[in-house]
Protein backbone atom coordinates (compact mmCIF):
# COMPACT_ATOMS: atom_id res chain seq x y z
CA UNK A 1 0.00 0.00 0.00
CA UNK A 2 2.81 2.28 0.90
CA UNK A 3 4.53 1.53 -2.30
CA UNK A 4 1.51 2.41 -4.34
CA UNK A 5 1.06 5.65 -2.50
CA UNK A 6 4.69 6.47 -3.05
CA UNK A 7 4.35 5.73 -6.77
CA UNK A 8 1.26 7.88 -7.02
CA UNK A 9 3.11 10.70 -5.28
CA UNK A 10 6.06 10.42 -7.61
CA UNK A 11 3.81 10.41 -10.63
CA UNK A 12 1.93 13.41 -9.38
CA UNK A 13 5.22 15.24 -8.75
CA UNK A 14 6.38 14.54 -12.30
CA UNK A 15 3.12 15.73 -13.82
CA UNK A 16 3.29 18.94 -11.71
CA UNK A 17 6.86 19.61 -12.76
CA UNK A 18 6.04 19.15 -16.44
CA UNK A 19 3.04 21.42 -16.14
CA UNK A 20 5.19 24.05 -14.41
CA UNK A 21 7.86 23.90 -17.07
CA UNK A 22 5.36 24.27 -19.86
CA UNK A 23 3.74 27.23 -18.19
CA UNK A 24 7.12 28.93 -17.67
CA UNK A 25 8.01 28.37 -21.34
CA UNK A 26 4.75 29.89 -22.42
CA UNK A 27 5.29 32.93 -20.22
CA UNK A 28 8.84 33.49 -21.50
CA UNK A 29 7.69 33.23 -25.10
CA UNK A 30 5.03 35.79 -24.44
CA UNK A 31 7.61 38.17 -22.92
CA UNK A 32 9.92 37.62 -25.87
CA UNK A 33 7.16 38.42 -28.35
CA UNK A 34 6.30 41.59 -26.44
CA UNK A 35 9.99 42.68 -26.35
CA UNK A 36 10.36 41.95 -30.05
CA UNK A 37 7.29 44.07 -30.74
CA UNK A 38 8.72 46.96 -28.66
CA UNK A 39 12.06 46.75 -30.47
CA UNK A 40 10.33 46.92 -33.81
CA UNK A 41 8.31 49.91 -32.69
CA UNK A 42 11.55 51.61 -31.42
CA UNK A 43 13.31 50.90 -34.71
CA UNK A 44 10.44 52.37 -36.64
CA UNK A 45 10.45 55.47 -34.46
CA UNK A 46 14.27 55.81 -34.80
CA UNK A 47 14.04 55.53 -38.55
CA UNK A 48 11.36 58.21 -38.59
CA UNK A 49 13.48 60.45 -36.33
CA UNK A 50 16.54 59.91 -38.52
CA UNK A 51 14.57 60.90 -41.58
CA UNK A 52 13.34 64.00 -39.79
CA UNK A 53 16.85 64.96 -38.65
CA UNK A 54 18.24 64.40 -42.12
CA UNK A 55 15.50 66.51 -43.60
CA UNK A 56 16.19 69.32 -41.08
CA UNK A 57 19.94 69.15 -41.79
CA UNK A 58 19.34 69.38 -45.52
CA UNK A 59 17.15 72.43 -44.94
CA UNK A 60 19.83 74.08 -42.78
CA UNK A 61 22.51 73.39 -45.40
CA UNK A 62 20.31 74.92 -48.09
CA UNK A 63 19.73 78.00 -45.90
CA UNK A 64 23.49 78.34 -45.20
CA UNK A 65 24.30 78.01 -48.88
CA UNK A 66 21.68 80.60 -49.70
CA UNK A 67 23.04 83.04 -47.10
CA UNK A 68 26.64 82.49 -48.24
CA UNK A 69 25.67 83.07 -51.85
CA UNK A 70 23.78 86.23 -50.86
CA UNK A 71 26.75 87.56 -48.84
CA UNK A 72 29.20 86.74 -51.60
CA UNK A 73 27.07 88.50 -54.17
CA UNK A 74 26.79 91.51 -51.85
CA UNK A 75 30.59 91.65 -51.35
CA UNK A 76 31.15 91.31 -55.09
CA UNK A 77 28.76 94.18 -55.65
CA UNK A 78 30.54 96.35 -53.05
CA UNK A 79 33.92 95.59 -54.58
CA UNK A 80 32.66 96.47 -58.02
CA UNK A 81 31.34 99.80 -56.76
CA UNK A 82 34.66 100.49 -54.99
CA UNK A 83 36.64 99.64 -58.12
CA UNK A 84 34.38 101.89 -60.15
CA UNK A 85 34.95 104.75 -57.68
CA UNK A 86 38.72 104.18 -57.80
CA UNK A 87 38.63 104.22 -61.56
CA UNK A 88 36.76 107.51 -61.47
CA UNK A 89 39.32 109.03 -59.04
CA UNK A 90 42.24 107.77 -61.10
CA UNK A 91 40.70 109.21 -64.20
CA UNK A 92 40.26 112.55 -62.44
CA UNK A 93 43.88 112.53 -61.27
CA UNK A 94 45.07 111.58 -64.73
CA UNK A 95 43.16 114.50 -66.19
CA UNK A 96 44.66 116.83 -63.57
CA UNK A 97 48.18 115.56 -64.28
CA UNK A 98 47.65 116.06 -67.99
CA UNK A 99 46.64 119.68 -67.34
CA UNK A 100 49.67 120.24 -65.08
CA UNK A 101 51.99 118.66 -67.59
CA UNK A 102 50.64 120.99 -70.21
CA UNK A 103 51.19 124.01 -67.95
CA UNK A 104 54.74 122.85 -67.18
CA UNK A 105 55.54 122.53 -70.85
CA UNK A 106 54.23 126.05 -71.35
CA UNK A 107 56.32 127.39 -68.44
CA UNK A 108 59.38 125.50 -69.63
CA UNK A 109 59.07 127.25 -72.94
CA UNK A 110 58.80 130.60 -71.18
CA UNK A 111 61.86 129.78 -69.03
CA UNK A 112 63.90 128.96 -72.12
CA UNK A 113 62.96 132.34 -73.55
CA UNK A 114 63.91 134.06 -70.24
CA UNK A 115 67.25 132.23 -70.17
CA UNK A 116 68.04 133.44 -73.64
CA UNK A 117 67.20 137.00 -72.60
CA UNK A 118 69.36 136.65 -69.46
CA UNK A 119 72.28 135.35 -71.49
CA UNK A 120 71.98 138.34 -73.78
CA UNK A 121 71.83 140.73 -70.79
CA UNK A 122 74.79 138.97 -69.18
CA UNK A 123 76.84 139.42 -72.31
CA UNK A 124 75.87 143.10 -72.38
CA UNK A 125 76.80 143.52 -68.69
CA UNK A 126 80.14 141.80 -69.21
CA UNK A 127 80.89 144.20 -72.00
CA UNK A 128 79.86 147.16 -69.86
CA UNK A 129 81.88 145.84 -66.90
CA UNK A 130 84.92 145.54 -69.10
CA UNK A 131 84.46 149.12 -70.24
CA UNK A 132 83.98 150.19 -66.58
CA UNK A 133 87.16 148.45 -65.48
CA UNK A 134 89.10 150.08 -68.28
CA UNK A 135 87.69 153.49 -67.32
CA UNK A 136 88.43 152.79 -63.62
CA UNK A 137 92.03 151.85 -64.37
CA UNK A 138 92.47 154.92 -66.51
CA UNK A 139 90.93 157.13 -63.79
CA UNK A 140 93.15 155.50 -61.15
CA UNK A 141 96.26 156.12 -63.23
CA UNK A 142 95.29 159.77 -63.70
CA UNK A 143 94.63 160.14 -59.96
CA UNK A 144 97.97 158.54 -59.10
CA UNK A 145 99.76 160.90 -61.51
CA UNK A 146 97.89 163.88 -60.07
CA UNK A 147 98.41 162.89 -56.40
CA UNK A 148 101.97 161.52 -56.83
CA UNK A 149 101.02 158.40 -54.75
CA UNK A 150 100.17 154.82 -55.73
CA UNK A 151 96.90 153.10 -54.92
CA UNK A 152 98.60 150.61 -52.59
CA UNK A 153 100.26 153.40 -50.59
CA UNK A 154 96.97 155.28 -50.35
CA UNK A 155 95.20 152.13 -49.21
CA UNK A 156 97.91 151.48 -46.61
CA UNK A 157 97.70 155.02 -45.26
CA UNK A 158 93.91 154.85 -45.13
CA UNK A 159 94.05 151.48 -43.38
CA UNK A 160 96.50 152.79 -40.76
CA UNK A 161 94.36 155.86 -40.20
CA UNK A 162 91.25 153.73 -39.82
CA UNK A 163 93.04 151.36 -37.40
CA UNK A 164 94.25 154.27 -35.26
CA UNK A 165 90.78 155.78 -35.26
CA UNK A 166 89.23 152.39 -34.40
CA UNK A 167 91.70 151.92 -31.55
CA UNK A 168 90.88 155.37 -30.17
CA UNK A 169 87.16 154.68 -30.45
CA UNK A 170 87.55 151.22 -28.90
CA UNK A 171 89.66 152.56 -26.05
CA UNK A 172 87.14 155.30 -25.39
CA UNK A 173 84.30 152.81 -25.45
CA UNK A 174 86.23 150.44 -23.15
CA UNK A 175 86.83 153.27 -20.71
CA UNK A 176 83.16 154.22 -20.79
CA UNK A 177 81.98 150.62 -20.34
CA UNK A 178 84.47 149.97 -17.55
CA UNK A 179 83.49 153.16 -15.75
CA UNK A 180 79.81 152.26 -16.00
CA UNK A 181 80.48 148.73 -14.73
CA UNK A 182 82.62 150.02 -11.89
CA UNK A 183 79.96 152.57 -10.96
CA UNK A 184 77.41 149.75 -10.66
CA UNK A 185 79.56 147.05 -9.07
CA UNK A 186 82.38 148.78 -7.21
CA UNK A 187 80.27 150.10 -4.35
CA UNK A 188 78.54 146.76 -3.75
CA UNK A 189 81.77 144.77 -4.01
CA UNK A 190 83.57 147.09 -1.60
CA UNK A 191 80.72 146.82 0.86
CA UNK A 192 80.67 143.01 0.73
CA UNK A 193 84.45 142.63 1.07
CA UNK A 194 84.87 145.36 3.68
CA UNK A 195 82.04 144.10 5.85
CA UNK A 196 83.37 140.56 5.58
CA UNK A 197 86.94 141.56 6.50
CA UNK A 198 85.68 143.65 9.44
CA UNK A 199 83.74 140.69 10.84
CA UNK A 200 86.65 138.23 10.62
CA UNK A 201 89.61 138.44 12.97
CA UNK A 202 92.08 135.55 12.93
CA UNK A 203 95.49 134.94 14.45
CA UNK A 204 98.31 133.60 12.34
CA UNK A 205 101.19 131.30 13.27
CA UNK A 206 104.53 131.32 11.49
CA UNK A 207 105.35 128.55 9.09
CA UNK A 208 107.87 126.06 10.36
CA UNK A 209 109.51 122.81 9.41
CA UNK A 210 111.51 122.33 12.62
CA UNK A 211 110.68 122.11 16.32
CA UNK A 212 113.04 123.05 19.15
CA UNK A 213 112.98 121.10 22.42
CA UNK A 214 114.60 122.69 25.48
CA UNK A 215 116.77 120.44 27.68
CA UNK A 216 117.34 120.90 31.41
CA UNK A 217 121.08 120.22 30.97
CA UNK A 218 123.67 119.33 28.33
CA UNK A 219 124.08 115.77 29.62
CA UNK A 220 120.71 114.76 28.16
CA UNK A 221 122.03 115.36 24.64
CA UNK A 222 124.35 112.37 25.02
CA UNK A 223 121.57 110.18 26.36
CA UNK A 224 119.32 111.14 23.45
CA UNK A 225 121.81 110.48 20.64
CA UNK A 226 123.68 107.66 22.41
CA UNK A 227 127.38 106.94 22.46
CA UNK A 228 129.04 108.33 19.31
CA UNK A 229 125.58 109.05 17.90
CA UNK A 230 124.66 105.39 17.49
CA UNK A 231 121.32 105.54 19.30
CA UNK A 232 118.80 105.92 16.44
CA UNK A 233 115.82 104.37 18.22
CA UNK A 234 114.06 107.74 18.57
CA UNK A 235 114.47 108.62 14.88
CA UNK A 236 113.39 105.11 13.81
CA UNK A 237 110.26 105.24 15.97
CA UNK A 238 109.17 108.76 15.00
CA UNK A 239 110.56 109.20 11.47
CA UNK A 240 111.94 112.61 12.53
CA UNK A 241 115.61 113.61 12.41
CA UNK A 242 117.22 114.75 15.69
CA UNK A 243 119.72 117.55 15.08
CA UNK A 244 122.18 118.23 17.88
CA UNK A 245 124.24 121.36 17.24
CA UNK A 246 126.06 123.95 19.30
CA UNK A 247 122.82 125.49 20.61
CA UNK A 248 122.97 125.33 24.40
CA UNK A 249 120.44 123.17 26.26
CA UNK A 250 118.33 122.39 23.17
CA UNK A 251 117.91 119.94 20.31
CA UNK A 252 116.18 120.44 16.97
CA UNK A 253 113.60 118.07 15.50
CA UNK A 254 113.52 118.32 11.72
CA UNK A 255 110.93 116.73 9.47
CA UNK A 256 108.54 117.57 6.63
CA UNK A 257 105.49 115.82 8.09
CA UNK A 258 104.08 118.19 10.75
CA UNK A 259 102.04 115.49 12.53
CA UNK A 260 105.06 113.24 12.99
CA UNK A 261 107.15 116.22 14.12
CA UNK A 262 104.55 117.11 16.78
CA UNK A 263 104.47 113.48 17.98
CA UNK A 264 108.27 113.52 18.20
CA UNK A 265 108.30 116.82 20.14
CA UNK A 266 105.77 115.70 22.75
CA UNK A 267 107.42 112.28 23.05
CA UNK A 268 110.87 113.79 23.61
CA UNK A 269 109.57 116.25 26.22
CA UNK A 270 107.88 113.45 28.16
CA UNK A 271 110.95 111.21 27.92
CA UNK A 272 113.05 114.03 29.34
CA UNK A 273 110.60 114.44 32.23
CA UNK A 274 110.50 110.67 32.81
CA UNK A 275 114.28 110.32 32.64
CA UNK A 276 114.18 106.85 31.06
CA UNK A 277 115.47 107.14 27.49
CA UNK A 278 115.94 103.69 26.00
CA UNK A 279 114.44 101.93 22.90
CA UNK A 280 111.62 100.12 24.69
CA UNK A 281 110.50 103.21 26.57
CA UNK A 282 110.75 105.31 23.40
CA UNK A 283 108.47 102.94 21.48
CA UNK A 284 105.93 102.87 24.32
CA UNK A 285 105.88 106.66 24.59
CA UNK A 286 105.62 107.14 20.80
CA UNK A 287 102.64 104.78 20.65
CA UNK A 288 100.92 106.57 23.54
CA UNK A 289 101.50 110.05 22.12
CA UNK A 290 100.37 108.92 18.63
CA UNK A 291 97.00 107.87 20.05
CA UNK A 292 96.71 111.22 21.86
CA UNK A 293 97.55 113.15 18.68
CA UNK A 294 95.03 111.10 16.67
CA UNK A 295 92.38 111.95 19.24
CA UNK A 296 93.37 115.63 19.21
CA UNK A 297 93.10 115.61 15.37
CA UNK A 298 89.55 114.26 15.57
CA UNK A 299 88.66 116.82 18.25
CA UNK A 300 90.13 119.65 16.14
CA UNK A 301 88.05 118.55 13.13
CA UNK A 302 84.88 118.32 15.20
CA UNK A 303 85.60 121.72 16.77
CA UNK A 304 85.97 123.28 13.31
CA UNK A 305 82.56 121.99 12.20
CA UNK A 306 81.08 123.05 15.54
CA UNK A 307 82.59 126.55 15.26
CA UNK A 308 80.94 127.00 11.85
CA UNK A 309 77.69 125.40 13.15
CA UNK A 310 77.79 122.70 10.47
CA UNK A 311 76.50 119.13 10.69
CA UNK A 312 79.24 116.54 11.06
CA UNK A 313 80.22 114.75 7.84
CA UNK A 314 81.78 111.30 7.47
CA UNK A 315 84.32 110.56 10.28
CA UNK A 316 87.15 110.31 7.74
CA UNK A 317 86.48 113.88 6.58
CA UNK A 318 86.55 115.06 10.21
CA UNK A 319 89.89 113.29 10.72
CA UNK A 320 91.47 114.68 7.56
CA UNK A 321 90.28 118.21 8.34
CA UNK A 322 91.68 117.96 11.89
CA UNK A 323 95.07 116.96 10.47
CA UNK A 324 95.29 120.45 8.91
CA UNK A 325 95.85 121.73 12.47
CA UNK A 326 99.51 120.75 11.98
CA UNK A 327 99.83 122.05 8.39
CA UNK A 328 101.02 125.57 7.52
CA UNK A 329 100.92 127.53 4.26
CA UNK A 330 103.33 130.45 4.29
CA UNK A 331 102.48 131.99 7.71
CA UNK A 332 98.95 130.63 7.96
CA UNK A 333 97.81 127.61 9.89
CA UNK A 334 95.77 125.74 7.26
CA UNK A 335 92.97 124.74 9.64
CA UNK A 336 92.50 128.32 10.90
CA UNK A 337 92.71 129.53 7.31
CA UNK A 338 90.01 127.02 6.29
CA UNK A 339 87.72 128.13 9.13
CA UNK A 340 88.26 131.76 8.13
CA UNK A 341 87.45 130.99 4.48
CA UNK A 342 84.27 129.28 5.68
CA UNK A 343 83.22 132.42 7.59
CA UNK A 344 84.10 134.69 4.65
CA UNK A 345 82.12 132.48 2.25
CA UNK A 346 79.15 132.58 4.60
CA UNK A 347 79.18 136.38 4.89
CA UNK A 348 79.58 136.94 1.15
CA UNK A 349 76.89 134.39 0.32
CA UNK A 350 74.50 136.17 2.68
CA UNK A 351 75.07 139.40 0.76
CA UNK A 352 74.55 137.62 -2.57
CA UNK A 353 71.50 135.61 -1.50
CA UNK A 354 73.15 132.16 -1.73
CA UNK A 355 72.97 129.16 0.61
CA UNK A 356 75.13 130.14 3.63
CA UNK A 357 75.51 126.61 5.03
CA UNK A 358 76.77 125.22 1.72
CA UNK A 359 79.12 128.18 1.37
CA UNK A 360 80.52 127.56 4.87
CA UNK A 361 80.92 123.85 4.15
CA UNK A 362 82.74 124.42 0.86
CA UNK A 363 84.98 127.10 2.39
CA UNK A 364 85.90 124.92 5.38
CA UNK A 365 86.81 121.90 3.22
CA UNK A 366 88.44 123.74 0.29
CA UNK A 367 92.02 122.83 1.37
CA UNK A 368 91.27 119.36 2.77
CA UNK A 369 93.38 117.82 0.01
CA UNK A 370 96.49 119.22 1.73
CA UNK A 371 96.00 116.64 4.48
CA UNK A 372 97.19 113.85 2.15
CA UNK A 373 99.35 115.61 -0.45
CA UNK A 374 102.43 113.96 1.12
CA UNK A 375 101.08 110.54 0.13
CA UNK A 376 99.06 111.33 -3.05
CA UNK A 377 100.34 113.06 -6.19
CA UNK A 378 98.38 115.85 -7.83
CA UNK A 379 96.87 119.26 -7.12
CA UNK A 380 95.45 119.51 -3.60
CA UNK A 381 92.18 121.01 -4.91
CA UNK A 382 91.46 117.99 -7.14
CA UNK A 383 92.59 115.55 -4.44
CA UNK A 384 90.23 117.20 -1.94
CA UNK A 385 87.35 117.12 -4.42
CA UNK A 386 87.77 113.38 -5.00
CA UNK A 387 88.07 112.72 -1.26
CA UNK A 388 84.84 114.46 -0.22
CA UNK A 389 83.01 113.14 -3.30
CA UNK A 390 83.91 109.65 -2.09
CA UNK A 391 82.10 110.39 1.18
CA UNK A 392 78.89 111.66 -0.52
CA UNK A 393 79.19 115.43 -0.12
CA UNK A 394 76.92 117.58 -2.33
CA UNK A 395 77.94 117.96 -5.97
CA UNK A 396 78.23 121.78 -5.90
CA UNK A 397 80.33 121.64 -2.69
CA UNK A 398 82.69 119.07 -4.27
CA UNK A 399 82.97 121.13 -7.45
CA UNK A 400 83.73 124.31 -5.46
CA UNK A 401 86.59 122.50 -3.67
CA UNK A 402 88.04 121.28 -6.98
CA UNK A 403 87.65 124.61 -8.79
CA UNK A 404 88.91 127.08 -6.18
CA UNK A 405 92.32 127.25 -7.94
CA UNK A 406 90.76 126.88 -11.43
CA UNK A 407 92.17 123.37 -11.91
CA UNK A 408 88.73 122.67 -13.40
CA UNK A 409 86.36 125.28 -14.94
CA UNK A 410 84.29 127.30 -12.49
CA UNK A 411 80.62 126.83 -13.39
CA UNK A 412 78.71 127.30 -10.11
CA UNK A 413 78.43 130.60 -8.15
CA UNK A 414 79.88 128.73 -5.16
CA UNK A 415 83.09 128.03 -7.15
CA UNK A 416 83.84 131.74 -7.59
CA UNK A 417 82.81 132.48 -3.99
CA UNK A 418 85.29 129.99 -2.50
CA UNK A 419 88.03 131.22 -4.85
CA UNK A 420 87.43 134.84 -3.79
CA UNK A 421 87.25 133.97 -0.08
CA UNK A 422 90.49 131.97 -0.30
CA UNK A 423 92.23 134.92 -1.97
CA UNK A 424 90.88 137.35 0.63
CA UNK A 425 92.07 135.20 3.52
CA UNK A 426 95.53 134.73 2.01
CA UNK A 427 95.95 138.33 0.84
CA UNK A 428 95.18 140.03 4.15
CA UNK A 429 98.09 142.01 5.63
CA UNK A 430 100.18 139.76 7.84
CA UNK A 431 98.42 136.62 6.69
CA UNK A 432 101.34 135.19 4.76
CA UNK A 433 105.06 135.65 4.51
CA UNK A 434 107.30 135.18 1.54
CA UNK A 435 110.95 134.30 1.34
CA UNK A 436 112.91 137.52 0.81
CA UNK A 437 114.56 136.31 -2.38
CA UNK A 438 111.28 135.28 -4.07
CA UNK A 439 109.69 138.54 -2.92
CA UNK A 440 112.43 140.70 -4.46
CA UNK A 441 112.39 138.56 -7.61
CA UNK A 442 108.65 139.14 -8.00
CA UNK A 443 109.09 142.93 -7.70
CA UNK A 444 111.88 142.87 -10.29
CA UNK A 445 109.77 140.81 -12.69
CA UNK A 446 106.89 143.26 -12.36
CA UNK A 447 109.07 146.22 -13.24
CA UNK A 448 110.79 144.32 -16.06
CA UNK A 449 107.47 143.33 -17.69
CA UNK A 450 106.19 146.92 -17.45
CA UNK A 451 109.35 148.41 -19.00
CA UNK A 452 109.10 146.08 -22.01
CA UNK A 453 106.28 148.15 -23.57
CA UNK A 454 106.90 150.99 -26.00
CA UNK A 455 106.53 154.49 -24.54
CA UNK A 456 107.15 153.41 -20.92
CA UNK A 457 109.78 155.53 -19.17
CA UNK A 458 109.69 154.24 -15.58
CA UNK A 459 107.96 151.51 -13.56
CA UNK A 460 107.72 151.16 -9.78
CA UNK A 461 106.41 148.16 -7.84
CA UNK A 462 104.73 149.35 -4.64
CA UNK A 463 102.35 148.08 -1.95
CA UNK A 464 104.53 144.97 -1.41
CA UNK A 465 104.07 144.00 -5.03
CA UNK A 466 100.29 144.49 -4.99
CA UNK A 467 100.51 147.47 -7.37
CA UNK A 468 102.74 148.53 -10.26
CA UNK A 469 102.82 152.19 -11.32
CA UNK A 470 103.98 152.87 -14.87
CA UNK A 471 105.11 156.29 -16.15
CA UNK A 472 104.71 156.81 -19.92
CA UNK A 473 105.96 159.52 -22.28
CA UNK A 474 103.07 161.89 -22.94
CA UNK A 475 104.40 162.69 -26.43
CA UNK A 476 104.48 159.04 -27.56
CA UNK A 477 101.41 157.72 -25.74
CA UNK A 478 97.90 159.21 -25.85
CA UNK A 479 95.26 158.86 -23.14
CA UNK A 480 93.49 156.05 -24.98
CA UNK A 481 96.80 154.29 -25.65
CA UNK A 482 97.66 154.53 -21.94
CA UNK A 483 94.45 152.67 -21.18
CA UNK A 484 95.36 149.94 -23.70
CA UNK A 485 98.89 149.67 -22.24
CA UNK A 486 97.47 149.06 -18.74
CA UNK A 487 95.38 146.20 -20.12
CA UNK A 488 98.34 144.72 -22.02
CA UNK A 489 100.64 144.87 -18.97
CA UNK A 490 98.03 143.20 -16.76
CA UNK A 491 97.51 140.46 -19.34
CA UNK A 492 101.26 139.83 -19.66
CA UNK A 493 101.66 139.67 -15.86
CA UNK A 494 98.88 137.05 -15.70
CA UNK A 495 100.57 134.95 -18.41
CA UNK A 496 104.17 135.10 -17.13
CA UNK A 497 103.93 135.33 -13.33
CA UNK A 498 102.42 133.43 -10.40
CA UNK A 499 101.24 135.58 -7.50
CA UNK A 500 98.68 135.53 -4.68
CA UNK A 501 95.64 137.82 -4.80
CA UNK A 502 95.70 140.50 -7.49
CA UNK A 503 98.07 143.18 -8.81
CA UNK A 504 96.85 146.65 -9.67
CA UNK A 505 98.37 148.21 -12.82
CA UNK A 506 98.30 152.03 -12.89
CA UNK A 507 99.54 153.84 -16.02
CA UNK A 508 100.33 157.55 -15.47
CA UNK A 509 100.56 160.02 -18.40
CA UNK A 510 101.25 163.64 -17.60
CA UNK A 511 102.77 166.70 -19.19
CA UNK A 512 105.04 168.86 -17.04
CA UNK A 513 105.84 172.45 -18.02
CA UNK A 514 108.85 173.91 -16.25
CA UNK A 515 110.19 177.49 -16.46
CA UNK A 516 112.65 179.48 -14.36
CA UNK A 517 112.18 183.05 -13.27
CA UNK A 518 115.37 185.05 -13.57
Amino acid sequence: MMIELLGIAVAGLGVGTAAGLYGRKFFLKKQFDEAQSKVKIALDEAASEAKRIRRDAELEVRDAQLKARTNFEREISDKRREIQNMEKRLQTKEDTLDKRFGLMETKEGELVKHEKKLEEKKAQLEGQDKQYQELLQETRRRLERAASITMEDARKQLKEALIDEAKRDAAGMMIKIEEEAKAEANQKAKYIIASTIERVASDYVSERSISVVQLPNEELKGRIIGREGRNRAFEAATGIEVVVDESPDSVILSGFNPVRREIARITLERLIQDGRIHPTRIEEMVEKVTKEIDQSIIEAGEAAFLELKLTKPHPEIVKMLGALKYRYSYAQNVLRHSIEVGFICSMMSAELGLDQMKARRAGLMHDIGKAVTHEVEGAHALIGMEMIKKYKEDEDVCHAVGAHHEDIPQIYPLDCLVDAADALSGARPGARREVAESYVKRLEDLEKISMSFKGVEKAFAIQAGREIRVMVNFQEVSDSQAFVISKDIARKIEQEMTFPGQIKVTVIREMRATEYAK
